[in-house]
């Protein structure tokens, strides 16, 4: 009988396919810092609501400035996480919604978020013990 914990190497064309975060220059990383960023992740969570303004949005996501919200939606957008829908009329009309892909992300990112709610008395206990 094998062990779990011995497996076969994966091939090369497996390795490239799933990525390597751990490695320090696999791309994947630059993702994962877009989509774990405070504001990537809030802006993943709210735009699984529905379609927003920008101003809207920035409501939403309370904190962040507009600065980092522009910042956060466009390297969200760069990754295919986030439509930006530009409406020709005057004043400018901007909508932000969530990809297909996006869904996704942001469904993941929810397990995380609600982890963290349900877990978030026994991680305040231990701030307690630690003094912080």
């Amino acid at each position: 009988m094998k062990s779990d914990s011995i497996s076969k190497p994966l091939p090369l064309s497996e390795k490239l396919r799933r990525g390597n975060l751990l490695a320090a220059d696999c791309p994947s990383r630059e993702v994962l810092k877009h989509m774990t960023s405070r504001w990537g992740v809030l802006v993943l969570l709210a735009l699984e609501t529905g379609t927003f303004r920008f101003a809207a949005l920035r409501r939403a996501v309370g904190g962040v400035s507009e600065r980092m919200l522009a910042q956060t939606l466009r390297q969200l957008e760069q990754d295919g996480l986030v439509l930006r829908v530009a409406h020709d009329v005057v004043p400018p009309h901007v909508e932000y919604s969530l990809t297909a892909l996006g869904r996704e992300a942001a469904t993941q990112v929810r397990h995380l978020a609600d982890w963290i709610e349900v877990n978030l008395p026994r991680i305040q206990e231990n701030w307690r013990a630690s003094g912080n």
